[in-house]
C-alpha cells in the first residue's frame, strides 16, 4: 500500500471547502474503530468455521485408550452442546404456554449450536433470538434477556470471543450493552425490572477472563518463538567462534610450514656450486609463491581474528604435549588414565592439534559435568588415521563440588574440528551413567600426499 499526500490550494476565505481540512485525531480514531467493527462483525459475518477438535496429547488424555482419546477430542463441542441444552431447558422452566415454551426454547438453542460452525453469525442470531423470546415469552420482569436468552447470550459471547481475538470480544460487548439499553428505553416501559445491568457486567467479567487468556497465550507463542531465534542465533554464534578460533590455529600450523618454505627456496641456490639459471628461477619462483600465499593467508585470517587476539609465542601443541595436559588435569584432582595402541607415529600438525584440543575440551567437560569422577584417555594410532577415545564415569555420590551446566560449546567445537578434518565423531551417555566421546580422525598416507 502506496499512501500519498496531496496538497489543495485553500481559498482565501474559506468559501465552503470545508472538506478539505484536515481531519482530526479523535475522527481517525473514530474511523478507525468503525472500520474494526465492519471486519470484526460484518464482513463475511456468517463465514463458515467449523469448530476444530481438541489435541489430545495433554497429560490426561494420553492416559486414555484408543476410542476414548477419539471421543476425547469432540470435548469442546459436548460442552457448547450441553450449554445449549442448559439454556432450552430455561427457555422451557420460563415459557408461557406449551408451544411458546418450546418455541422460546428452540430459539435459545439455535445460537449456541451455530458458534460451532459460524461463530460470528452466532451473536448476530443470539440477538435475534433474545427479541423473538422477549415476544414469545413475555416476562414482567427480567427484560429484555429471559432466563433462556440470558444463558444463551452468555454462552455465545464466551464461546465466540474464545474463538475470534479480543477486539471482537469489546465489539460485541458494545453492541450488546447498545442493544440493552434500547430495549429498556423503547419496550421497559411495562416491565418491573430489567436484567441489562447484570449482563453486561457477568458478560463483561466473562469477556475479561477470555481476553486475558487470548493475550497470555499469544505472549507465551511470543516468547517461544523469541527463545528458539535466541537459541538458533546462540548456536550460529557459538560456531562461528569455534570456526574462528580454528582459524587462527590452522594460520600459526600452515604459516610456519609455508615460513619454512619459503626460507628453504631462498637458501637452497647457495648450498649447491654454480646452480643453473633455471634452477635459481625455479627456487625464486617457488619464495614469491611461499611469501604470496603467507601474505594471503594472513589477510583472509584478518577477517575473523579479533582485535584483541594475539597469536601465542609458544609452538602450537600436540599429542606428544599431552602427558602435560594429563598432569596438569592430575592436580585438579581428576583421575585419568592414557591408553595408546598402535605404532606411534608423527602425524600432520593439524591432525596433531586437533586431536589435542579434543582431548583437552573432553577432559575440560569431564571436570565441568562430572566432578570428582575417573576418566581414561585412548589413543589409536590406525592404519589410514587417529582414534581417540575419552571415556568418564559417573560423579560419586559424596562429591563435595557439584556439576556445573555448560552452553554446549565444547562439542560444537569438537565436531567443527572433526568435520574439518572429514573424520567421525560420536558422543554421548553410557550405560553406567558417564559419558564417551569416540572420533576418528583419516591421515593420507604419504603416497596420497604426494598425489
Amino acid at each position: 500500500m502506496t499512501e500519498t499526500t496531496e496538497t489543495h490550494a485553500m481559498p482565501p476565505h474559506g468559501g465552503g471547502h470545508e472538506a478539505y481540512k484536515p481531519r482530526s485525531p479523535e475522527v481517525r480514531a473514530a474511523l478507525d474503530a468503525l472500520r474494526g467493527l465492519r471486519q470484526d462483525l460484518f464482513h463475511d459475518a456468517f463465514a463458515y468455521r467449523p469448530l476444530p477438535r481438541m489435541a489430545v496429547d495433554g497429560p490426561l488424555t494420553r492416559r486414555l485408550s484408543g476410542r476414548a482419546r477419539e471421543y476425547a477430542a469432540w470435548t469442546p463441542h459436548a460442552v457448547v452442546a450441553t450449554a445449549g441444552v442448559l439454556a432450552m431447558f430455561s427457555a422451557w422452566a420460563s415459557g408461557q404456554g406449551t408451544v411458546a415454551a418450546v418455541l422460546c426454547g428452540l430459539f435459545a438453542l439455535a445460537p449456541v449450536l451455530v458458534t460451532l460452525i459460524r461463530p460470528v453469525g452466532a451473536f448476530w442470531l443470539s440477538l435475534a433470538s433474545t427479541t423473538a423470546v422477549a415476544v414469545l415469552g413475555t416476562s414482567w420482569s427480567n427484560w429484555p434477556w429471559l432466563p433462556g436468552s440470558f444463558v444463551s447470550h452468555l454462552t455465545v459471547l464466551t464461546v465466540v470471543a474464545i474463538r475470534t481475538r479480543p477486539r471482537t470480544a469489546a465489539w460485541m460487548w458494545v453492541l450488546t450493552a447498545v442493544y440493552g439499553f434500547l430495549c429498556e428505553t423503547v419496550f421497559g416501559w411495562g416491565h418491573y425490572a430489567t436484567n441489562t445491568g447484570p449482563m453486561l457486567v457477568v458478560s463483561a467479567m466473562i469477556l475479561l477472563v477470555v481476553t486475558v487468556g487470548h493475550i497470555r497465550r499469544t505472549a507465551e507463542r511470543e516468547v517461544t518463538a523469541q527463545q528458539t531465534v535466541t537459541a538458533h542465533e546462540r548456536s550460529k554464534r557459538t560456531l562461528l567462534e569455534e570456526r574462528s578460533t580454528i582459524a587462527r590455529e590452522l594460520h600459526d600450523v600452515v604459516a610456519h610450514h609455508m615460513s619454512v618454505v619459503a626460507i628453504q627456496a631462498e637458501a637452497a641456490p647457495y648450498r649447491v656450486e654454480n646452480p643453473p639459471p633455471e634452477l635459481e628461477r625455479a627456487f625464486a619462483t617457488i619464495r614469491e609463491n611461499a611469501v604470496a600465499a603467507l601474505t594471503e593467508l594472513r589477510r583472509v585470517l584478518g577477517v575473523v581474528r579479533a582485535e584483541d587476539y594475539e597469536a601465542p609465542d609458544a609452538p602450537q601443541p600436540t599429542l606428544a604435549d599431552l602427558d602435560g595436559l594429563l598432569a596438569n588435569v592430575r592436580d585438579t584432582g581428576l583421575t585419568v588414565r592414557k591408553t595408546v595402541t598402535g605404532a606411534v607415529r608423527e602425524l600432520p600438525q593439524g591432525v596433531e592439534l586437533s586431536a589435542y584440543r579434543i582431548v583437552q575440551e573432553a577432559l575440560s567437560n569431564t571436570l565441568r559435568h562430572a566432578p570428582g569422577a575417573t576418566a581414561q584417555v585412548e589413543i589409536g594410532y590406525v592404519l589410514g588415521g587417529l582414534g581417540l577415545r575419552i571415556v568418564n564415569g559417573p560423579p560419586p555420590a559424596g562429591a563435595l563440588l557439584k556439576p556445573s551446566p555448560g552452553a554446549g560449546h565444547g562439542i560444537t567445537g569438537m565436531r567443527e574440528r572433526v568435520s574439518m578434518l572429514n573424520g567421525e565423531m560420536t558422543a554421548g551417555g553410557t550405560d553406567e551413567g558417564g559419558y564417551e566421546v569416540a572420533v576418528y580422525l583419516p591421515v593420507p598416507s604419504a603416497s596420497e600426499g604426494d598425489a
